[in-house]
């Protein structure tokens, strides 16, 4: 599941030195210092740098420049894993064209300020864009209230316009009935037995639109409080693709079950529509797509504890995301398979 949990802090990195040539956890980084210097306009530096937390597929930097016009922060994405560097001609590539095309749509992205998607200039493969305000929050408190914004801005998301040209790449499915796997300690495999044959069919047909992919409570910042709270931007744009909106939905929702619990995720679906979505009218084809995601997460949703863990939420265990994943899988069926709701 290619750049899924690349999930950053806008704001509180801890800040540090910018080695002259070596990052904070010893990887050199002189050639990207001089590539990201190369880009700013005459007169400004790089005057210090500190990793943002909840990154996980890249490294997210945060840096400090200054320049005759005073100081401003920019933020870096380096992909450094073998795997990740791999894929990064793609995948950043794809981030600084949607960037681009997202400039000026009203949408809160970041501004594209230069890209090296093969590493030719830079120790690694990077890109280098404005810091957005706010910061993911992720905690059961205000919750409903950032899923009831979060599916405003999802609508509008999905309604972004494109051409031949601009349209991006068609959705890839994250797993395949053969590639779950229940957890090991299950008391009840017939609910993933159920599930997984359910994804075993050809995908239904779907109205495409634009879709960001990756969107969930860890990819959306948020500025404001109370009455006051407002969605400020939305990162990690690597994995944008054109598909059905129930597929972003259900993304979404999944994150949500994992987080605060399945009853908040069944919420996900009907703040989106609320705000002006449209979902698959049939509800075995909803369910398609809400599986398809949440089987991906299959069998504990341990990638997806590491970056939330380092993000402010320790009680995120193994144990429960696997509790709470396959308590939102029952949800689904009962709430949409009608075989399941009559046994």
């Amino acid at each position: 599941m290619r750049g899924r949990w690349g999930a950053w802090a806008g704001v509180g990195g801890r800040i540090g030195r910018y080695a002259a040539g070596v990052g904070d956890e010893g990887v050199e980084w002189a050639a990207t210092r001089a590539w990201v210097e190369s880009a700013l306009p005459a007169g400004e530096r790089v005057v210090g740098a500190g990793r943002l937390v909840g990154g996980w597929t890249s490294v997210m930097r945060r840096l400090r420049v200054v320049g005759p016009a005073g100081e401003r922060a920019l933020v870096l994405r380096s992909f450094v894993k073998p795997f990740f560097v791999r894929h990064a001609e793609g995948l950043l590539g794809r981030e600084a064209a949607i960037l681009k095309l997202l400039a000026g749509s009203g949408i809160p992205a970041a501004t594209l300020v230069a890209v090296d998607p093969r590493g030719e200039h830079c120790d690694h493969p990077s890109l280098l864009m404005s810091l957005l305000p706010g910061e993911i929050r992720l905690g059961d408190d205000g919750a409903e209230q950032r899923t009831v914004l979060s599916a405003r801005l999802l609508v509008a998301v999905h309604a972004v316009e494109v051409d031949d040209r601009t349209r991006p790449r068609d959705y890839q499915a994250w797993t395949s009935p053969e590639r779950v796997r229940a957890p090991d300690a299950t008391g009840r495999p017939e609910l993933w037995r159920r599930a997984i044959d359910l994804i075993r069919r050809e995908p239904p047909p779907y109205r495409g639109c634009f879709l960001h992919r990756d969107f969930h409570p860890g990819n959306v910042l948020f500025a404001g409080h109370g009455p006051q709270a407002r969605v400020a931007g939305v990162v990690d744009w690597v994995e944008t693709s054109w598909g059905p909106a129930d597929l972003d939905v259900a993304h979404c929702s999944t994150a949500s079950a994992l987080l605060h619990g399945p009853a908040a995720a069944m919420g996900v679906a009907s703040a989106y529509t609320a705000a002006g979505g449209r979902l698959a009218d049939d509800p075995a084809e909803h369910l398609y797509w809400r599986l398809l995601d949440a089987l991906a997460f299959a069998p504990d949703a341990e990638k997806v504890a590491v970056p939330w863990r380092e993000s402010g939420r320790p009680d995120l265990t193994p144990a429960l995301l696997t509790t709470r994943l396959e308590e939102y899988v029952g949800a689904l069926l009962d709430t949409f398979d009608a075989p399941s709701r009559t046994r």
